[in-house]
């Protein structure tokens, strides 16, 4: 008598192939877990790299700061929430010192820097720093980073009487906003500028201190 192999049944076939589609399933989530995991990595990290390359540039443009003296008590700095506009001295080899004015400003998520053209003008100087400090500046904007909520700052102010640039004794953090850059008799100057940038769905801000005119 001849033997009949023995098959698969319907269930058996129906068992297998729900089980497979289970495996599928589960791996094609655990893939796509990996995939949304990676992509929210790659843009953390091209957020904080443009962050540090936008902070690397206001530590450049601080550094280069010019002084009250040589502005004769103009104002070289003023900041307020979402906006930071300074006065830089730009240094050429075999060219002498020149003055450019230089706007930070936070709007609509993007944080972009603008600046002027140089000069060694004073009366220039002063139409360019109101160009600005007003929203109608006609320089290029350049974007240094999106995804910001919002920018602010603070101004290290020295004890009277601390030595020239010292940021010791019994000086502190002040709200950037009302605090004078313009020199005069008696007036003690910012030495220090911390700036706070907030991203977007982030509570916890980046803070970075820079020293005023280190050059």
């Amino acid at each position: 008598m001849t033997s009949r192999a023995r098959g698969f049944t319907l269930i058996e076939l129906l068992l297998a192939i729900s089980i497979l589609a289970i495996i599928a399933v589960l791996g094609w989530r655990g893939l796509d877990s990996i995939v949304r995991s990676r992509a929210t990595l790659n843009n953390d990290m091209e957020q904080t790299r443009g962050l540090q390359l936008a902070f690397a540039q206001m530590q450049s443009d601080c550094e280069n700061l010019a002084s009250s003296t040589l502005l004769r008590n103009r104002p070289f700095l003023q900041a307020e929430d979402n906006r930071i506009t300074l006065v830089r001295m730009v240094l050429g080899e075999n060219q002498p010192t020149r003055l450019q004015v230089v706007s930070y400003r936070v709007a609509d998520g993007v944080l972009t820097r603008r600046e002027s053209s140089y000069t060694r003008d004073l009366t220039q100087l002063d139409v360019l720093w109101q160009a600005g400090l007003s929203d109608n500046d006609p320089s290029a904007a350049v974007a240094l980073q999106s995804g910001l909520q919002n920018m602010s700052m603070r101004l290290w102010v020295p004890s009277p009487g601390a030595a020239p640039g010292s940021n010791t004794g019994s000086g502190g953090w002040r709200n950037a906003n009302g605090v004078s850059t313009a020199g005069g008799p008696g007036l003690t100057l910012p030495t220090g500028l911390e700036v706070s940038l907030v991203q977007q769905a982030q509570t916890v801000p980046l803070v970075k201190a820079f020293l005023l005119g280190a050059l």
